[in-house]
């Protein structure tokens, strides 16, 4: 999490409730940015993330940019969007492509960019077009076609290594 940016985002709209959920692992708590604005709920059950992610106007992946984050693939991309809700990422190369290139995630590079970019996702809740995009791209997305997908190419890497 870039915290900086997390700081700099509550300190921009102190009127803004920035509310992370998830346990603080690999990052000294003591670090946090303390904000009245913002809100650190820990972590939550599978069951209870619906009911808190109904609440949300934006959903954001403010991930700092660093060695640990450069491969990572953020399965919240596609659950926030599922959930209906418009994302806000920095630029996390397994969400600018696809999300971000297709238009259906906000990408940030800067502070003042992320703030801006929140600005304009909150007024995507009644985009009808930006939700059957959304629609559109996800329909063929289930976490079952990805592991039939994923037995296919280690069979068909099994098959390759066999008839060398």
């Amino acid at each position: 999490m870039d915290t900086n940016l997390l700081a700099t985002l509550a300190d921009a709209r102190p009127n803004w409730h920035l509310v992370m959920i998830g346990p603080v692992v690999k990052i000294d708590p003591s670090i946090l940015p303390q904000r009245p604005n913002i809100h650190y709920l820990g972590g939550k059950s599978y069951q209870e993330l619906p009911a808190y992610i109904s609440g949300w106007q934006v959903a954001l992946l403010p991930f700092a940019l660093n060695e640990s984050t450069t491969f990572i693939s953020p399965t919240k991309t596609p659950e926030y969007l599922a959930a209906g809700k418009p994302v806000v990422s920095t630029p996390i190369r397994d969400v600018v492509r696809p999300y971000g290139e297709q238009g259906l995630v906000h990408i940030a590079d800067t502070a003042a960019e992320f703030v801006l970019a929140v600005e304009e996702a909150m007024t995507q809740r009644d985009d009808q077009e930006w939700q059957r995009k959304v629609e559109a791209f996800m329909q063929d997305m289930s976490w079952d076609q990805t592991w039939h997908g994923m037995v296919e190419l280690m069979a068909q890497a099994s098959r390759e290594k066999h008839s060398i």
